[in-house]
This record gives C-alpha cells, structure tokens and sequence, in this order.
C-alpha cells in the first residue's frame, strides 16, 4: 500500500512542480542508457530553437567576418587570402571547435541552452562533430535548410541529415535544479520500512514543501496515508517532513 500511494505521490508532485520551458513543450523527452548503463532522460530540441541557435551563431559569424574584414583591408591580396581562409574556418570549423571543446554547445546553442551529444548521451567528439557539421551543406539544400527541416519532421527525435549519419542529438541543456532544503523538525521514525525510490520521494517532497502551497502540499500529504496515519492538513504535512528527518539523520 505504501509502495502504491508512494508511485502515485511521485507523479502527482512532478506535474504539480515543474515549471516547462515553452519551447520544450512541444518536444519529447528520450530515456537513454549511458554505456555505464545509467539512464538518463534527454529532452529532444525541436526545429524553432535550433533555428533561433543557428541565427544567432550567424550573427556571431558575420560580425568576426566584418572586423576581420577591415583589420586585413590594407593587405591587399594576402589580406584577401586570409579573409577567405577566416570564412571557411567560420564556416565549418567554428561548430565543431564549440561542439567538441566547449561541452557541445556554440555560443547560440549555448543562449538557447542547447547542446549536441551522441546518441548514447556521451560528450560529442571530433568525428562526429565534423559528420554532422559538413554534411550541413545538404541539410541545406535546395535553400534555407529545407531538406534539414523535413528530416527532422519525418523522424522522433528531430535529427537533420547530419545527425543521422553522426548518430549525434540536440538536447536541451539541464539546469541545475535550485537547491532543497528539508525544513527541521522533530523526526518521526516511518510506521513500515520504505524503499530506496520511497525515500528518494519523501525526502524530495520535503525539500519542496516550502516552494508549494500549503493547500496543495495538504492535498500530496494526504495521498500516503499509511505514512501519516490519521492526520490530515498540515498534521500529516508535519509528519512527513519529521519522517524526512529522521531519514536524514538528524535526531
């Protein structure tokens, strides 16, 4: 019975608690097993913030060009030569230096809080990160990345023509969760033995309580009712937070 409400307490705080991202909301998330073989859940970038990345390493890109331009613009026909060689590494080099030494993110995947990773969650190195990049030129065509963007509506996980062929994935980038603190109060040793998972739960739901309101905290509380016994409100409220210190150690 604890192990059922427990489940059903896990789902209810998650819906309750999350804040979505708007450009998430329309994307999907993926389980994925690292080859340490721990899963882990990416969220999946869709085309609008991809594009909005692109736009803006755009911009990056072109302002360089424009001071190279006038810094080179007295060298006459060398200036020019290193004027093109700047180009071309802007081109094509500029994302794969990002991707491979700057945790898979250039400046504009870095604003939209993006970033490339292989298939199997891993950091993206060399090869892959030059596939998915110079194969950007048929994503490209017949203009403005049309046979990218149809790739990605045509497949789940939103993967233009070079990411295919580099088994690579835009993920959104996890931000690092705002820290918990579980309020302090007298601890109460749990009526039953509870698992690792239950207890990974409590001591979450602890930790948030203060960000929730005291109506909807009441209403989670009441849902495990094996662990708070008769109480109900902010009694059973007390009662999970003093079991989430006793968990924690705290006598």
């Amino acid at each position: 019975m604890v192990r059922f409400c427990s489940h059903r307490f896990t789902r209810v705080t998650a819906i309750s608690t999350t804040k979505h991202d708007p450009w998430i909301v329309l994307d999907t998330a993926r389980q994925v097993a690292t080859p340490e073989g721990i899963e882990i859940t990416l969220r999946v970038a869709g085309p609008v913030p991809r594009a909005l990345a692109y736009l803006i390493d755009l911009l990056i890109r072109g302002v360089v060009l424009i001071v190279l331009m006038i810094a080179v613009a007295a060298l006459g026909e060398f200036g020019k030569a290193l004027l093109l060689l700047a180009a071309f590494s802007l081109e094509w080099l500029y994302p794969v230096f990002f991707e491979v030494m700057a945790a898979g993110a250039t400046p504009g995947k870095r604003v939209m809080g993006l970033m490339v990773l292989n298939d199997d969650g891993t950091p993206v190195r060399w090869p892959a990160s030059l596939t998915r990049n110079l194969l950007r030129a048929l994503d490209f065509l017949p203009f403005l990345y049309f046979t990218g963007l149809c790739a990605m509506i045509a497949n789940r996980d939103f993967k233009r023509l070079g990411d295919l062929a580099a088994d690579t994935l835009v993920v959104y980038r996890e931000r690092k969760p705002a820290a918990a603190s579980i309020p302090v109060s007298a601890p109460v040793a749990p009526p039953a033995a509870l698992s690792l998972s239950e207890q990974r739960t409590l001591l979450e739901f602890a930790g948030r309580s203060a960000r929730i309101t005291p109506e909807r905290t009441a209403e989670l509380a009441e849902i495990v009712m094996p662990l708070t016994g008769q109480n109900t409100g902010e009694a059973a409220v007390q009662r999970l937070i003093g079991i989430a210190n006793h968990l924690i150690g705290r006598r």
